[in-house]
């Protein structure tokens, strides 16, 4: 209130009023400044936690989107192509001898040299040409240098005639009423009345769920080749493959799946255009479940118009087991499934956290720090135990990272009463609070694993395809992808080349009875009846 002096005088309650206001004003204050420091970091920041990276990498980053070529090509480095060190300044030279160093070059490219060549060119000199230019005499062969380089063909299109011959019989064209025709076999094609041969279906599903090349792209491509396949075509191929050949083996594959002890599961966002009875603009979601370090390796898309938890208890209905997530709340209350957290996802919040710390309050060690050290050190231990049997696992974890989240625990609950809330220390000490029964799962069994990383590398792909795709026009194509992207990726972990894993698929399918267990099991990824040319060459 004001007197007449001119003085102002106010209550108690009123100045403890304008205190709380002032503090609430000053929470605000810092939670902004906290959300200004994470977004310039999220735009032009280096996404990697590892470490962060000074201003000039981060634009060097940027830049090399447009002039990859010249940023990383390095002049002074060398490729190692088994060629002679001898300088040659004409067509006869001197030879000497000497030892040569270890070559880096010749250690990164070992592969060059591993096995056969596959093809081989020689240059020899013409017996005209084999005279000695000191005597006149004859040349022999001393001894031979020989270089390997890369040979890259473009893709090759060809037109392929089938032709087959129809037989019948003379004497019954003469003698009787009736002639048989015989026809000779003919494989089954991988789409009746269509101009798809495997190869051909091989070829763009590949380019477009491991490349990542839209369809449009390819279509330009085939055109410059002189074949004028619309892209209209080219969806039908995959949609018509996917359904029929691939859909079963996915099936099979979850079966096999939902057998194992150990899953991994996560989900990200899809835009599918034509939903019935939702905006086009709508988010839908690619869900993903995937095998452990343990048993066979399988990965399985699932497409899904909504984030329900309604999803995951259908796909995974019949699994008992333990299943690796994040902290999203669809995945509680499965049925015989223990949950298992992710420290990356908690260790990534405190990375945020310090990240968010504005540069002047940056004295000495901040608390974002040491909740980052406690994960950091965690994972210092699990670095030690990749090649480790699961028991030796579990006791070293018993023995070396117990006490650590013990005292990280402590310091959590005593962040807890001292931090905002809404702040984004706040926020990495309430994850850890709350995930906390199922962030120290992961010691009770070697099996398991620190994190969820492993099916968050399996939904990379997906994510770069759609970063060139954008978006999928109807649910039919969006689950077509999640079939195709399951077979691809499995194919992959399996240490298979996903064009010829699909190309022999398209061949055997056709031609051979699928209720046939036996046969199909042998198409499996892991199979040992898979063809050799299959698998990567290592």
């Amino acid at each position: 209130m004001t007197h007449e002096n001119g003085t102002i005088t106010m209550t108690e309650q009123e100045y403890e009023a304008l205190q709380r206001e002032k503090e609430q004003l000053r929470q605000q204050v810092a939670y902004l400044e906290e959300q200004i420091h994470l977004l310039r970091h999220r735009l032009f920041g280096a996404s990697s936690e590892k470490r962060r990276k000074t201003q000039a990498e981060s634009d060097s980053v940027q830049l090399s989107l447009f002039n990859e070529a010249e940023v990383e090509a390095d002049a002074t480095a060398s490729e190692e192509t088994g060629e002679a060190d001898a300088e040659a300044t004409s067509e006869t030279e001197t030879i000497t001898y000497g030892r040569r160093k270890p070559c880096a070059a010749r250690e990164r490219d070992a592969w060059l040299y591993q096995g056969e060549a596959d093809e081989v060119v020689e240059y020899r000199l013409s017996d005209d040409e084999r005279v000695c230019p000191k005597c006149a005499g004859e040349l022999h062969e001393m001894s031979r240098e020989v270089t390997r380089r890369v040979k890259i063909i473009p893709a090759q299109m060809k037109k392929v005639e089938y032709v087959r011959y129809v037989y019948a019989c003379r004497h019954c064209e003469a003698q009787d009423v009736e002639t048989p025709v015989v026809r000779a076999p003919m494989p089954k094609p991988v789409q009746a009345k269509s101009l798809a041969t495997p190869e051909a279906v091989a070829y763009v599903m590949t380019k477009k769920f491991v490349d990542g090349m839209p369809l449009y792209r390819q279509e330009q491509q085939f055109a410059r080749h002189g074949y004028p396949l619309s892209r209209q075509t080219l969806a039908n191929w995959v949609v018509h493959a996917a359904e029929t050949w691939l859909e079963p083996l996915y099936a099979k594959l979850r079966q096999v799946l939902l057998a194992q002890r150990y899953l991994h599961a996560d989900e990200t966002t899809l835009q599918v255009l034509h939903e019935a009875g939702r905006a086009a603009q709508t988010q839908s979601y690619m869900w993903v479940y995937r095998s452990s370090m343990n048993g066979p390796p399988i990965v399985l898309y699932d497409y899904q118009e909504t984030r329900s938890a309604d999803h995951p208890r259908r796909f995974l209905a019949g699994f008992q087991g333990y299943l690796h997530v994040d902290g999203y709340a669809g995945y509680e209350g499965l049925p015989d499934v223990t949950l298992v957290g992710c420290w990356a996802h908690a260790r990534r919040k405190f990375d945020e956290a310090l990240k968010a710390v504005p540069p002047k309050e940056r004295k000495g060690k901040t608390a974002a720090e040491e909740g980052l050290s406690f994960c950091n050190a965690l994972y210092a231990v699990e670095k030690k135990l990749k090649n480790v049997s699961a028991e030796e696992r579990q006791r070293v974890r018993m023995a070396q990272s117990k006490p650590i989240l013990d005292a990280f625990l402590a310091w959590l609950e005593k962040q807890e009463q001292q931090v905002l809330p809404k702040s984004a220390l706040g926020r990495a000490v309430s994850y850890g609070l709350k995930q906390w029964p199922k962030l120290i799962r992961y010691v009770e069994d070697g099996h398991l694993e620190i994190d969820n990383n492993r099916c968050e590398r399996s939904l990379k792909p997906f994510v770069i395809g759609r970063k060139n795709w954008l978006f999928a026009n109807t649910p039919r194509g969006a689950r077509a992808s999640a079939v195709t992207y399951s077979i691809v990726e499995t194919a992959k972990e399996n240490g298979l080349n996903p064009t010829a894993y699909l190309t022999y698929l398209f061949e055997r399918m056709p031609n051979m009875d699928l209720m046939d267990e036996a046969a199909f099991e042998a198409l499996l990824p892991w199979s040992e009846g898979l063809p050799e040319g299959i698998r990567v060459k290592r």
